[in-house]
Parts: C-alpha cells; structure tokens; sequence
C-alpha cells in the first residue's frame, strides 16, 4: 500500500473513532503556509483541539508518535495560530495525536494520547 494510501486510511479510522466519542469534526486536511493539521475538532467538552495522525502499516520501526518531533509541534502550533486567526476563535485548545497501525489495510490498534504535546 503506497504511503499516501496509508495516511489516508489511517485519518478515516481516527474520524470514525473520534465520531464515536462524540467530538464534531470541524476541518479536515487545514492547510496555512507549509503546515498542515490533519484534524481539528469539537471535543465534548466543547475544547477546541488540533489532531495529528500519525500512521504506520507496521510496529517495526518505533511508535507512529516518534514521528512527531520538535519540529513537526512547532509547525503544527504555527498552523493551529493561522486556523484560529482565520475562525477568530479564542478559547481553549488542546493538541492530540493519533496513532494508527494497520496490519494488511485493516486497523490493528488506534492510540488517542490527549493534549500530546505544548
């Protein structure tokens, strides 16, 4: 499975289990500049908050979290500030991640780590 296919895959099985949780999805794919936020949702709580998701088909070579770096926060913070701008929105946020690994293009296990980072 290409890599993109992959990413793709891995999204929709975090909007499904996010769906499920109750979170309003508000804005897929968001892009501002060079950044990019995967997801950015209504929590129940009414929390605004930013998900990456991060895919991998196999556990082999770490932890899809170990993909999301200093670099990679930062960019996503950045990203999130635009959105917030752009929506005039001002009131509590929150950066999640999402890890998914699938096995053969079916979900082997999904991590939902809240308020990942900053």
């Amino acid at each position: 499975m290409h890599h993109l296919d992959t990413g793709k895959l891995g999204e929709q099985f975090a909007l499904e289990y996010l769906k499920k949780k109750e979170y309003t999805i508000l804005r897929q794919n968001f892009r501002a500049g060079k950044g990019e936020i995967d997801l950015i949702v209504r929590s129940p709580e009414g929390c605004l908050v930013f998900v990456e998701v991060k895919t991998r088909s196999l556990d082999g070579f770490g932890g899809p979290e170990e993909a999301v770096g200093r670099k990679k926060q930062d960019m996503i913070s950045r990203t999130a500030g635009a959105f917030m701008v752009q929506s005039g929105y001002d009131g509590e946020i929150r950066f999640d991640l999402i890890a998914v690994l699938l096995q053969h293009g079916n979900l082997k296990q999904l991590r939902h780590a809240e308020d990942a980072f900053f």
